[in-house]
């Protein structure tokens, strides 16, 4: 692969292996591994998330590096390898079909037959060739070159006679595409795209990434797979924002205590250990599940191990403590908790149910590639785990390192009050939309074989879609770009906040105007509120039925490109289970929004 192709982070993101990528004169698969070399490579360290992952690959042990970094000016061979895929190509001059001279026809060749990248034809003409945009594969990541004789043949008994593919239209669209052989047979591609018909037959496994003859058990039917298509690589990713390694003051008192909280039958029965006066005294006001948390830290177990990705970070955003990591040598992250008088002025109804405000000067996330699916995504839950049971592809045949990348950054995290969320929840209107938007995902995990219990709850989706309204507004005023804006939604038990933040590997990304925004946090929630009463495609997006099949959107209440979807790259749940209705009143559904915005109304 040419120097500097592609960048460090797009290895995580777009292009790590099994990926498939367009060079001027053919196309290659990106090698597992394996074939990745050791150059200038850095080891992360990130203890939480490296533990999640050994259990997620049922692996004994596992190490966290960037990918490898090619240095200009040398001879060696390029660090990332890669395979040509898929080996079928296309003569580039098209010839008039002799059925009809206005179609376009383009012979179908194999790499073996390639000589220095042209086909010799009959003439003993030099013909430049393109690689052929369809190849098959399965939800399961495989993928193989489409056996174009045996398509054609229809399964029959395939000639060696030549193969053409002819464009029967101008749009170059699958329906006006036809695989055609010199003897007559003939096959639409729209065969081989249509569910339920079997025309590619049963995935055989294959894993070209791994190597030419790589395969495995697989019980999935092929697909046809446009290899160009957004639906041929999806990335598993799992990420966790760096915390404080532990809290000094209370690792102290834990310490001390030590052996006293050992001897409990059940560490979880600490409520007996402060029925005493003189036990207690120590650890007054500080909750059960942080002095347990550092119990375990301290013995070593692997209790951190159980506590989900999310959880673990709200435990530490949502203290409320004015300054959290600042007394850490050498701390990755940096939260300054704003005391409630100095961001909440006047009478202002919006903010009655915000807990606690924080600006986080200085973070860390790491986010590691640990596999990848086709066809369908698979994203992580709204407590930032993945499941165990997804048939997800192998990055490698034995894994021992997976690649990572850090980005430092900086963010504002809002939490929202318990009690708040629950009054909201109990409104009959709220539970009435709720009941909409939920058997509108069983409908479409029905479609796509998956459980229909997994809907997110209501909480998540209206956190989730106030993330969008916020950093579309803020992106206006902190100075990056709305497209560099991330968001982590937490909407787990009693646990109920946004963190919207950005990152990147060097400094662009701690310029400090996210943080410099956060302090002028109630404007932006109003105005993200007020700009959002109404959409410029209102009615049409307020009216929105999710469970119009026709429709196509059965994850999304009221929410269109004209109001909440944003860049996918910004959005944990690739712009899925968004509502505005559940943030602030519709023309179509009044009475489902968590936010009173009367103060707003123009």
């Amino acid at each position: 692969m040419p120097d500097n192709f592609i960048r460090q982070s797009q290895l995580i993101t777009t292009y790590g292996p099994g990926a498939m990528i367009d060079l001027p004169d053919y196309s290659v698969i990106v090698s597992s591994l394996e074939d990745w070399a050791h150059l200038r490579r850095e080891k992360i360290d990130e203890p939480r998330l490296i533990s999640k992952l050994q259990r997620l690959l049922d692996v004994p042990s596992l190490e966290l590096y960037t990918p490898p970094q090619h240095e200009e000016g040398t001879d060696q061979r390029a660090p990332v390898g890669a395979r040509i895929f898929p080996t079928w190509f296309i003569v580039k001059d098209a010839q008039p079909s002799g059925q009809n001279q206005q179609w376009r026809r383009r012979r179908l060749v194999r790499w073996a037959h390639l000589d220095r990248l042209r086909f010799v034809d009959e003439d003993r003409k030099r013909q430049p060739v393109v690689p052929v945009r369809f190849v098959c594969g399965c939800r399961r990541g495989h993928i193989d070159d489409l056996n174009w004789r045996v398509f054609v043949h229809r399964g029959g008994n395939p000639c060696e006679r030549p193969l053409w593919l002819e464009e029967r239209g101008t749009s170059g669209d699958i329906s006006d595409c036809y695989g055609v052989c010199d003897c007559g047979e003939q096959r639409s591609l729209l065969d081989a795209f249509r569910p339920g018909m079997g025309a590619l037959g049963q995935c055989m496994g294959r894993r070209p990434w791994i190597g030419q003859y790589a395969s495995e058990e697989c019980d999935e039917p092929y697909r046809l797979l446009v290899r160009t298509a957004s639906n041929a690589y999806f990335p598993q990713m799992m990420n966790v924002i760096s915390l404080p390694e532990f809290d000094a003051g209370l690792a102290s008192k834990v310490t001390a205590n030590y052996d006293r909280l050992k001897t409990l039958d059940d560490v979880g029965a600490l409520a007996n250990f402060r029925m005493s006066a003189e036990l207690n005294a120590p650890f007054d006001g500080i909750d059960d599940a942080e002095i347990i948390a550092e119990y375990f830290r301290q013995k070593g177990g692997g209790e951190d191990d159980e506590v989900p990705v999310k959880v673990a970070e709200f435990q530490i955003l949502n203290k409320g403590d004015p300054q959290i990591g600042l007394d850490l040598s050498g701390s990755k992250f940096y939260g300054e908790t704003l005391p409630r008088n100095a961001w909440e002025q006047g009478d202002n109804p919006l903010l009655d149910s915000v807990q606690h405000l924080m600006l986080v000067h200085r973070l860390r996330e790491v986010a590691s590639l640990l596999g990848f699916t086709r066809l369908e995504s698979i994203n992580p839950g709204i407590d930032g785990e993945l499941d165990l049971d997804v048939a997800r592809a192998s990055l490698a045949e034995t894994i021992t390192w997976l690649p990572t990348i850090e980005n430092r950054g900086e963010g504002i995290f809002a939490s929202f009050k318990t009690q708040a969320i629950e009054d909201w929840l109990a409104r009959p209107e709220v539970q009435i939309r709720g009941q909409a938007l939920d058997s509108a995902y069983r409908l479409w995990a029905r479609e796509r074989r998956r459980t229909e219990d997994n809907f997110p709850r209501l909480p998540y989706v209206m956190l989730h879609s106030l993330a969008h309204m916020l950093m579309t507004t803020i992106s206006l005023d902190c100075g990056y770009p709305a497209s560099s804006l991330r968001e982590r939604v937490y909407a787990g038990v009693d646990s109920y906040g946004v963190l919207i933040y950005t990152g990147s590997s060097d400094s662009e990304g701690t310029l400090g105007g996210l943080v410099e925004a956060g302090r002028r946090f109630p404007e932006h929630l109003a105005r993200a509120c007020l700009d959002n009463l109404l959409c410029s495609n209102d009615p049409v997006c307020a009216e929105h039925i999710p469970e119009a099949s026709f429709e196509g959107r059965p994850l999304h209440g009221a929410a269109c490109h004209g109001c909440l979807l944003i860049s996918e790259t910004s959005c944990e749940q690739r712009n899925d289970f968004l509502d505005r209705a559940l943030v602030v009143p519709t023309v179509s559904v009044p009475g489902a929004a968590f936010f009173d915005t009367t103060p707003l109304d123009p």
